[in-house]
C-alpha cells in the first residue's frame, strides 16, 4: 500500500460519485457541527460564570479597567474571560457557518 498523500487522497475523493461525495461532506458537517455547538455551548457557559461571579459584562470592565483592589484570583479571571469571550466568537462563527451548510447542503 502506497503512502497517503494529499494529491491521492483527493483523486479518490474526485472519483466519488456526487451523491456520495454530498454524503461523505454532510456527514462530516454534521459531526464538526455538534462538535463546535459543544465548544460554544462551553464557552458561553464560562462566559457567564464570570458575568455572575463579577457582575459585570467584560466590556464593562474592559472600559472601567479592574479595579485598584483586584486580586491575583481577579487577574486571572479577567485573561481568561478574554479567552472565553474569542471562543465564543470564533465558535459563534463556526456554527453559523456549518449550519448553513447543513440546512442547504452540498451542490455537487
Amino acid at each position: 500500500m502506497r503512502p497517503a498523500t494529499a494529491e491521492n487522497i483527493e483523486d479518490k475523493f474526485a472519483s466519488l460519485s456526487p451523491e456520495e461525495k454530498a454524503s461523505v461532506i454532510s456527514h462530516g458537517v454534521a459531526l464538526r457541527l455538534s462538535e463546535w455547538k459543544k465548544r460554544l455551548f462551553l464557552a458561553e457557559s464560562k462566559v457567564r460564570s464570570f458575568e455572575d461571579k463579577y457582575h459585570t459584562s467584560l466590556a464593562e470592565l474592559d472600559a472601567k479597567g479592574l479595579p485598584d483592589n483586584a486580586g491575583h484570583e481577579m487577574h486571572e479571571d479577567y485573561i481568561m474571560w478574554h479567552h472565553w469571550t474569542e471562543v465564543v466568537d470564533r465558535a459563534g462563527k463556526q456554527v453559523s457557518a456549518l449550519q448553513v451548510i447543513a440546512t442547504y447542503g452540498i451542490q455537487c
